[in-house]
């Protein structure tokens, strides 16, 4: 029988089951697929089998890294949030996708990593406190080094629903990125918080938001993902115009967010050169601490 596969992520806070915001988009996308894997919600990086938080060490012992690289092993292994969606829809989820990580992603990053008051107050004290001794000391600052050069690579390269919909059509990917965007803003305590308090008043998209964090992360901690239906038997007939209006409506509301950032002056990204990101380097192995 082969191992199940494992995750490793950060461990949650603020309310949510996971600070960071790549550990929370694959969090989120498997809860929609109901994959069956064993979470290790932890704070030391070097507890990970490859030294970094997310990681998903699969059935035959193969370690992956990359966000983006694990959900699409899982889609692999037939857990895939997007199996009823059409080619068009497909296609307009990918495009949705690359606007996101174009437009809002610069947004998160300078919110929680680059304005001081935020990083000293949130960012930094919650790494710094959830950390083992000596890692509280200098990993921080180097996540933040980190995500600057992110920001500048990203800057270099690129050019709402009810709750009742919600719950009458399965999430897709796009959700699970959409969501892990937007409720960090929502649930994080930010002394710099313009935009955060912007977001709050987008009623749409908090309830969005909140819906998904209590269907699929119940506050009482289990961590059972919950089922979903597969693909067995007849399909039932395509409502393409139906999923791209909702689609539609969470963009609408992302696109006004990130218009009030840029436009009040919250936010003001320059372009600069690409940054050589830096290589990945194997990191030391510590026991397992897995987060009950």
């Amino acid at each position: 029988m082969a191992a199940p596969m494992e995750l490793f992520c950060w461990s949650g806070g603020w309310g949510l089951p996971s600070v960071d915001l790549d550990s929370l988009a694959v969090l989120t996308y498997t809860r929609f697929t109901g994959a069956p894997l064993t979470v290790h919600k932890i704070s030391n990086p070097w507890q990970s089998p490859s030294g970094t938080l997310p990681a998903l060490r699969t059935s035959n012992g193969k370690v992956i890294t990359a966000p983006h690289k694990i959900i699409t092993h899982l889609r692999k292994e037939k857990y895939n949030a997007d199996y009823d969606l059409s080619a068009r829809q497909g296609a307009d989820t990918l495009a949705f996708m690359s606007l996101l990580e174009e437009k809002l992603l610069p947004v998160l990053i300078h919110t929680f990593w680059i304005d001081a008051k935020n990083y000293v107050e949130v960012t930094r004290k919650w790494y710094a406190e959830a950390m083992p001794f000596p890692l509280n000391f200098f990993l921080p600052g180097r996540m933040q080094r980190q995500y600057m050069e992110r920001l500048q690579l990203l800057c270099g390269e690129h050019k709402s629903e009810s709750e009742e919909e919600l719950e009458k059509e399965n999430p897709a990917s796009l959700d699970a990125f959409v969501f892990s965007h937007l409720v960090l803003l929502l649930q994080a305590k930010l002394p710099s918080g313009k935009l955060q308090a912007h977001l709050r008043g987008l009623h749409n998209l908090c309830v969005y938001c909140t819906h998904i964090l209590n269907l699929y992360f119940p506050r009482d901690g289990a961590e059972a993902p919950l089922p979903r239906q597969t693909q067995a038997g007849p399909e039932a007939e395509e409502e393409p115009y139906r999923r791209r209006t909702q689609i539609l409506s969470v963009l609408a509301g992302l696109a006004a967010m990130v218009g009030y950032a840029l436009l009040s002056g919250i936010v003001s990204i320059q372009r600069t050169s690409p940054a050589r990101a830096p290589g990945p380097r194997a990191l030391g192995l510590a026991e397992e601490e897995e987060e009950d």
